[in-house]
């Protein structure tokens, strides 16, 4: 071997360490995201896998959890040996899966839930009192929590500091309260010199505007994002009810009635009767969306948690998008590939139109 040879030899021996590691960049990375995208749907026994997804070229399952909670599991994959990758799992195809999702009364963002007869979640997702979340994703947080921040620890007892958070549809619901959860947790030596990435894909919309706040402030500068098809309507739950209640302090509608009072008697009779019908009638329809999908679906979770006791739930229903948008624009093209054939109504919510859309927009040369 000449010394030429031998030369090379030693650098091919030591490229690893010459070359510098790769980390986390802030900013959408359509590359980035469809590995993600991969890594959500291999998920081996849901309903929505199908053949098309890959394992990401460098990426390896090192973890998959139990079930917990309403069937809701989650893999830690590890990315060129310095990168984690937590992804939640989104729907699977039985009756818990879907009541977690219908289990939409909004409960505070500060608080703590019963998950069973020994173990209490605390949380805090938000620093605003009035932000508010989805009572059956916070379930589901709760039930991963404290498996998901152990595994955080080993991997920084590793060397890892720079982490992905990803799911698609339910997981990435979840996907945002983990990431806010967190933000905001304090555990006797957690470590705080970490790196958070988001990608909530296909993502429901996870609680009220002061929580998205939250969530977008938390995540600014490019770190977290709301990959969204604009033809698929999963995005587009849960149902929004706006009321007065929901509006900033102060707000016009704080002295309606004081208002009133000021102008002549036709004018109030007129105007306080439209108003009235108008608050009165979307407060009702608030109050209704709390009793159906908190209390009555808090009892329907009991039957299959019989420990589980929710919080109080408030007196909102006025769900919001959370995280920067990253919009797939559904164009005729699209369509005239991914057609409603007027059965599949998930057409637009699954592996290959996300991933279609991300290559024709972001990825065509």
């Amino acid at each position: 071997m000449t010394r030429c040879n031998y030369l090379f030899g030693i650098l091919f021996l030591f490229l690893p360490v010459l070359l510098p590691a790769q980390h986390l960049q802030p900013g959408f990375n359509a590359e980035e995201y469809l590995e993600t995208l991969n890594v959500d749907f291999l998920h081996a026994d849901t309903p929505w896998t199908r053949k098309e997804p890959v394992i990401p070229e460098g990426t390896k399952l090192v973890y998959r959890s139990e079930e917990t909670g309403l069937h809701n599991r989650w893999d830690l994959w590890i990315q060129h040996d310095n990168i984690a990758i937590i992804s939640i799992r989104g729907t699977v195809g039985n009756k818990e899966s879907w009541m977690e999702n219908f289990h939409a009364g909004m409960i505070p963002a500060i608080g703590s839930l019963r998950l069973n007869d020994t173990t209490v979640f605390r949380y805090k997702l938000a620093r605003d009192n009035n932000a508010y979340v989805h009572a059956g994703w916070t379930l589901a947080l709760g039930s991963m929590a404290a498996d998901i921040t152990a595994h955080i620890r080993e991997c920084y007892e590793k060397g890892i500091r720079d982490f992905i958070i990803t799911g698609h549809s339910q997981g990435a619901a979840i996907c945002f309260l983990l990431r806010s959860y967190l933000e905001y947790l304090d555990e006797p030596g957690f470590p705080k010199n970490l790196t958070f990435k988001t990608y909530c894909s296909a993502a429901p919309k996870p609680g009220n505007l002061y929580y998205a706040y939250d969530y977008d402030y938390i995540t600014r500068n490019g770190w977290g994002f709301r990959v969204v098809n604009t033809a698929d309507w999963v995005p587009e739950t849960p149902f929004s009810l706006q009321t007065t209640r929901d509006f900033n302090v102060p707000n016009p509608f704080m002295n309606v009635k004081k208002g009133l009072r000021k102008q002549k008697l036709i004018a109030r009779l007129a105007i306080g009767y439209v108003y009235g019908r108008m608050d009165r009638s979307s407060k009702r329809a608030s109050r209704r969306m709390q009793r159906l999908l908190g209390k009555m679906l808090a009892s329907q979770v009991r039957k299959s948690m019989p420990g589980y006791r929710p919080p109080g739930f408030v007196q909102s229903h006025n769900y919001t998008p959370a995280g920067a948008p990253i919009v797939l624009y559904a164009d005729s093209a699209y369509h005239a590939t991914y057609h409603f054939d007027g059965k599949n109504i998930f057409v637009h919510h699954m592996y290959a139109p996300y991933k279609y859309l991300v290559e024709a927009i972001y990825l065509k040369q």
